[in-house]
């Protein structure tokens, strides 16, 4: 049965425990409301690993003031349970309070890969999930820590700290884990109405529309984007906060795709919003 700890002091006491017995560890950090996705991390780490930790905590810093934060799902036995059947030794369920005190004044910028995409449209979004990566990083000190590439400038943003700081963590990126008609998986996507879901197949549609394109020959990079815009907007309740195709390091715009480029779009269905992205590899 796994376990689940609250406090710093109980996560030491297991964690010294595996240490003791010589086991690696694998971190697999989520905000809870699991699905098949996160259980394909928890998977790979299981397989990777001798002894793996699930953080479901979450986290304040990363919500604007707009956004879900007070009615994001929160499923917590549900989510323990689904811990359980992959194996996970360790639950980190910590409030809000232990992870941010009183008097909380530290925090983590990675400045450019921040500021564009998703940091554009949610100022300080990246600050939040920095901060709270590197605590739980420096709480667990995990030799491996597994992530979705469907949330790939969360990942490039992660690399960049882990680089550049020395943390001692190798980050496993995983493939995005898709419904059977191309949805990525995603915790918000129990908020859409049947109408919205179905409708949101489209962002799936527009990336996968992107590659087709690219794979006869297109290397223009507005018309591409235009002809996916075109698509979206025939769609009812679908509305486009951004699409960008971007160098897959730095995330600056391309004009003319070369080496390996980001495809990244977020789309509003309704009032919910869901992002999604594909790589493209263009030979020199």
């Amino acid at each position: 049965m796994v376990v689940v700890a609250t406090t710093i002091e109980e996560t030491g006491t297991a964690i010294s425990d595996a240490r003791r017995r010589g086991l690696s560890l694998g971190l697999v950090p989520t905000m809870g409301a699991l699905h098949a996705g996160h259980a394909s991390l928890m998977s790979r780490a299981r397989r990777e690993t001798g002894f793996v930790v699930v953080s479901i905590f979450v986290n304040p810093t990363q919500f604007g003031p707009h956004e879900d934060l007070s009615r994001y799902p929160r499923p917590f036995e549900k989510d323990v349970a689904l811990c359980d059947a992959e194996s996970a030794d360790l639950v980190f369920h910590p409030r809000p309070e232990l992870m941010y005190p009183p008097a909380f004044k530290t925090y983590v910028e990675v400045h450019e890969l921040q500021d564009m995409l998703e940091g554009a449209s949610r100022p300080g979004h990246f600050r939040g999930v920095a901060t709270v990566v590197l605590k739980l990083f420096s709480i667990i000190q995990p030799e491996f820590a597994y992530f979705g590439q469907k949330d790939a400038q969360q990942v490039r943003v992660i690399q960049q700290m882990v680089r550049d700081l020395n943390v001692p963590v190798k980050l496993v990126v995983c493939p995005t884990i898709r419904e059977a008609d191309g949805l990525a998986l995603s915790s918000r996507n129990q908020y859409l109405s049947v109408e919205e879901r179905k409708n949101a197949v489209v962002i799936f549609n527009a990336l996968s529309d992107i590659r087709k394109r690219v794979e006869a020959g297109e290397r223009n990079v507005p018309a591409l984007i235009r002809a996916a815009q075109e698509r979206i907007d025939k769609v009812a309740d679908a509305r486009l906060d951004y699409l960008a195709i971007v160098d897959h390091d730095t995330l600056q715009p391309l004009q003319t795709l070369t080496g390996r480029a980001l495809v990244a779009i977020a789309v509003f269905l309704g009032r919910t919003r869901l992002i999604d992205n594909i790589l493209l590899e263009i030979p020199s």
